[in-house]
């Protein structure tokens, strides 16, 4: 699903209610409020649905494939979504 589905989604499910640009400024506002506590160093559970979290990597000698020269990657802070039990049960339940 892709961003502009998701939209269409949340303002069709609630259109006695919400706008599509209602339903955009909400979903931007979620994922705006995700991202800045992964930045933080802040972990974001949504119980039953998952964890986000941002992951430090330390820093690290890499290869250039064409010069095969060195090169120093620095550390970096990379998000990491972990699923949630229940949300494991409900995927794997549909398949049965």
């Amino acid at each position: 699903m892709k961003y502009t589905e998701l939209i269409s989604t949340l303002s069709d499910k609630h259109a006695d209610t919400i706008t599509k640009a209602q339903a955009r400024s909400c979903i931007d506002a979620v994922l705006e409020t995700i991202e800045n506590n992964i930045m933080k160093g802040n972990r974001v559970e949504l119980r039953g649905f998952g964890v986000f979290e941002g992951r430090l990597h330390k820093p690290y000698i890499a290869r250039n494939p064409k010069t095969g020269q060195k090169v120093h990657v620095d550390s970096k802070l990379r998000p990491f979504f972990k699923a949630g039990k229940e949300l494991k049960k409900r995927l794997n339940k549909e398949k049965e």
